[in-house]
C-alpha cells in the first residue's frame, strides 16, 4: 500500500503538435456558444484514441470535425459532419464508435470517411448529450450522457450498450457525468462525476448490475472537476482535472504523481496511452501535449 505521505511526484508536460493554421477559423457556433460562454473559438478538441497503426484520432466538437494525426504529428482531417463529437474509441473491426452530444452513438468507418448511427435513443428519449465512452474486454460499450447537468440538475445519465445490442442505464441521477473507464478486470466501472468533483466508482454484479456505488476519489481545486480518465496496467487511475493538471492515482485511489503545464494555459481535457506516453488534448489551444507517466495504459479492446 502507498505510504499517503509519500511525497507527490511531478511530471512535465510538453508540447507535441498543434492544430495546423489552415484549419483555424474563430467564429461563434450553437456548441461554443452555451458551453465556452459565447466565446470565439477555432477548436475545442477532446476525444484522444490511438489506431492499430499507430495514429492518433481526436475529435473537434464545434466543428464536427474528426482529425488523424500520423507519428510525426501531421495532421488529416478524416471526416467533417453535421454533429458534435465527444469522445472517441476504435472497435476492434477498426470502426472508431463517437459519442456525439447531438447525435448520439455513432462509428466512424474510417476507410470510407462514412458516419453512421448506432443508438440515436435511450428507449425513445433523446439523449442529453453524449460525453464520452469505452469499452470492455467483452465488446460491451460503457458511455456517458452528460448534457448540461450539475449540482443543481443530477440527471446526468451512464449507459452500457451490450455486444448483443442490449441498451442498460446504469445510472440517471449523477451531476455531469464525463469520462468513463473501467479496472483491468473490467469488475469496476469509473465515472469522472465533473461538477461534483469526483471519481464514482460502479462495482458490477455478476450480471452487470452496479452494487454498491460510491466515490472513489474526492476532488478539489481548479476551475472544474475531472474530465477524461483511463486506467493504467498497474490499476491506477489517470485523471484530467481541468484547471490542475493530469493526476495518476494508485490502485488504492490515493495520488502517486502530478503532470502539470507550470505557468502555460493550458485546458487538458482528455488522455490516450501508448505505452507509458500520455497524450493529452490541450483543448484551449488546440494542441496536442505529452507526458511520460511512470507505469503504462492498460491494453485497450481495441487492441487485444
Amino acid at each position: 500500500m502507498l505510504n499517503p505521505f509519500t511525497p507527490l511526484e511531478k511530471i512535465d508536460v510538453q508540447r507535441w503538435t498543434s492544430l495546423p493554421k489552415k484549419f483555424r477559423k474563430k467564429g461563434r457556433t450553437a456548441w461554443s456558444d452555451p458551453n465556452r460562454q459565447g466565446a470565439e473559438v477555432d477548436s475545442f478538441l477532446e476525444g484522444p484514441s490511438f489506431d492499430r497503426q499507430g495514429n492518433l484520432w481526436c475529435v473537434d466538437i464545434p466543428f464536427g470535425r474528426i482529425f488523424r494525426i500520423d507519428a510525426k504529428g501531421q495532421w488529416e482531417l478524416a471526416v467533417q459532419y453535421d454533429g458534435w463529437p465527444n469522445g472517441l474509441k476504435f472497435h476492434r473491426d477498426g470502426r472508431a464508435f463517437i459519442a456525439d452530444y447531438r447525435r448520439g452513438l455513432l462509428a466512424l468507418d474510417t476507410r470510407r470517411g462514412k458516419v453512421e448511427e448506432i443508438v440515436g435513443t435511450g428507449f425513445s428519449e433523446s439523449f442529453k448529450g453524449l460525453n464520452d465512452l469505452h469499452f470492455a474486454d467483452n465488446g460491451d460499450l460503457y458511455f456517458t450522457d452528460q448534457g448540461q447537468s450539475g449540482i443543481a440538475d443530477p440527471s446526468g445519465r451512464v449507459w452500457r450498450l451490450r455486444k448483443n445490442g442490449e441498451l442498460t442505464k446504469l445510472v440517471d441521477n449523477a451531476p455531469s457525468p464525463n469520462g468513463i473507464t473501467l479496472n483491468k478486470k473490467n469488475l469496476h466501472v469509473y465515472v469522472a462525476i465533473t461538477r461534483a468533483q469526483q471519481i464514482w466508482r460502479l462495482p458490477l454484479m455478476e450480471g452487470g448490475t452496479p452494487s454498491k456505488s460510491g466515490v472513489a476519489i474526492q476532488l478539489s481545486g481548479g476551475h472544474a472537476g475531472p474530465d477524461g480518465i483511463e486506467t493504467d496496467d498497474e490499476d491506477g487511475l489517470v485523471v484530467c482535472h481541468l484547471g490542475v493538471g493530469i493526476w495518476r492515482f494508485d490502485r488504492n485511489c490515493l495520488p502517486t504523481h502530478l503532470a502539470h503545464a507550470g505557468e502555460a494555459h493550458r485546458l487538458m481535457t482528455n488522455i490516450a496511452f501508448q505505452g507509458k506516453k500520455l497524450y493529452i488534448t490541450d483543448s484551449a489551444n488546440g494542441e496536442i501535449v505529452t507526458a511520460e507517466m511512470p507505469v503504462a495504459g492498460k491494453k485497450l479492446y481495441s487492441m487485444r
